[in-house]
């Protein structure tokens, strides 16, 4: 399934990760501060979700715009939009079935710019270790 992802994008798997990194460092700080836990819980669950599909939805749309290389901008500002109504009608799901805090699910959307904004510190910690384990089995093979 990675190679799928990095077939689409190359940063999606780091982006990916990233979001669940960030879901589950909010699930642990804040699960200590709200009265709630169930809620929130499961409102973090909801928005980390979202995330998730907005990111791979945003890899789609990227993918399919740079293989045509004449997609219409209005036809990419669409497909934006709708990605955001996406979001909304699910917020407005969870109002009318009462299922998960709406704060906690915003905060887990949040998790998509959060992990964006970290990309380039995941993506230089996991090639130090790349570069590290690489070096350790080429030493090994001296031996």
């Amino acid at each position: 399934m990675i190679k799928e992802f990095k077939r689409l994008n190359e940063a999606l798997p780091g982006l990916l990760f990233g979001i669940l990194i960030y879901g589950g460092l909010v699930e642990i700080i804040g699960i200590w501060f709200v009265t709630d836990k169930i809620r929130y819980t499961s409102g973090l669950i909801i928005g980390i979700a979202c995330a998730l599909g907005m990111a791979i939805h945003l890899a789609v749309i990227l993918d399919e715009t740079v293989r045509t290389q004449n997609a219409a901008p209005r036809m990419i500002k669409a497909k934006s939009v709708l990605r955001y109504l996406a979001v909304v009608i699910v917020f407005f799901v969870m109002m009318w079935l009462n299922i998960g805090n709406l704060y906690s699910a915003f905060i887990g959307v949040l998790g998509l710019k959060v992990s964006a904004y970290a990309q380039p510190l995941l993506h230089k910690i996991f090639h130090l270790q790349k570069k590290e384990e690489n070096s350790m089995k080429d030493e090994e093979v001296k031996l």
